[in-house]
């Protein structure tokens, strides 16, 4: 059990210190160049027409804090995972060797994911801080960074269902849900509701603390399931992150912005569904919980947008619902520790669900 603990947890200490460490060049770039966006606030709200509580509210932020700070997550997540796989390739034999996670039943298609998103965001980001044109001043169109997630799903799905057999959900422990063919289209659907839900990510320290809480979930799923493998991808994720949060708590060095977000949102699809019938487990059925609060944000999203299409009146005061509390009075910091609350207390649920 030792060496399984070893393989599973050290990577979230060396992710983290790996993260660290290459901060302060990722730091030095993105304020040497002026890493940010020109024109604070919002052109539009949900629904049309101007977002003037958003842009009263942060003014002062958007264009004096570099984005692309998703690059620290990433970057400490491959470093890492490169490096055990380097030693178990120098010190076969040892110890060295067996901590080596990157496999190709387990975390080859996650990791795949993570690298497009990572890459199609980072892309996102220098357009919209370098952008020009009515195209690109504002980075890519919302319609081709869907186009990329519901891509990489279809491939994803496509492979799970063809190479891996799979072609049912499970349902807690009520058995399993048989989709056949409509696996395919479900694995996509849930993979766009992840991503809307990337709209999180608006307050220091928020989206981070969020996402680690749900990885943090997912990688003692997956390790009481003996993936073992997907269990250390998890752990390696949450100590990235926390090399994020380390400089993101308020005031926020940079933000995490479309290089991370779009990076955590589409492995985390994966992850969920490695975790659940091929891992004889529940992974998708607790991703509404453990990712309670990506779904509150969701469907709050598509609240406000129909009360002001189909009455003409907002329920929020601003959209997403962490910026309506922000508009309510609350300071910043006070609406990030109360969602890093919910985020452990819902972890947990999620956790002995998956134990029952």
């Amino acid at each position: 059990m030792e060496p399984l603990l070893i393989k599973v947890f050290l990577p979230t200490a060396l992710a983290f210190f790996i993260g660290i460490a290459i901060t302060p060049i990722v730091t030095h770039y993105l304020y040497k160049h002026h890493a940010w966006k020109k024109q604070s606030g919002k052109v539009a709200g949900y629904g049309g027409g101007g977002t003037p509580l958003f842009n009263q509210i942060h003014e002062h932020t958007d264009t004096n804090t570099p984005r692309l700070g998703g690059v620290v997550i990433w970057s400490s997540i491959l470093l890492t995972t490169g490096a055990l796989w380097l030693l178990s390739v120098l010190f076969t034999d040892s110890v060295l060797g067996n901590l080596n996670f990157l496999s190709r039943s387990q975390t080859w298609l996650p990791l795949l994911a993570l690298i497009i998103g990572a890459a199609v965001g980072f892309l996102d980001d220098l357009l919209t801080i370098r952008g020009s044109g009515k195209h690109f001043a504002g980075g890519l169109p919302l319609s081709q960074r869907i186009l990329v997630v519901g891509l990489t799903a279809a491939f994803s799905a496509w492979w799970f269902y063809e190479k891996l057999g799979v072609h049912a959900v499970s349902l807690f422990n009520f058995g399993t849900l048989e989709l056949g063919l409509w696996f395919i289209p479900f694995f996509i659907f849930v993979a766009m509701c992840v991503y809307m839900s990337s709209v999180i990510d608006g307050i220091d320290g928020l989206a981070g603390g969020v996402f680690m809480f749900i990885f943090a979930s997912y990688s003692a799923v997956a390790f009481l399931q003996q993936q073992y493998d997907i269990a250390a991808l998890c752990t390696t994720i949450v100590g990235g992150i926390l090399a994020f949060l380390w400089f993101n708590i308020p005031p926020a060095r940079f933000y995490m912005t479309e290089t991370g977000i779009m990076a955590l949102t589409m492995s985390l699809t994966v992850v969920a569904f490695s975790t659940d019938a091929l891992g004889e487990g529940i992974g998708v059925s607790i991703l509404p919980i453990v990712g309670f609060l990506l779904v509150a944000t969701v469907i709050m999203n598509v609240v406000q947008i129909l009360g002001k299409k189909f009455f003409g009146r907002k329920v929020l005061l601003i959209a997403p619902l962490h910026h309506h509390f922000e508009a309510l009075g609350w300071p910043g910091h006070k609406v990030t520790m109360r969602y890093w609350v919910l985020g452990f207390v819902f972890a947990i649920i999620g956790i002995l669900l998956a134990l029952i």
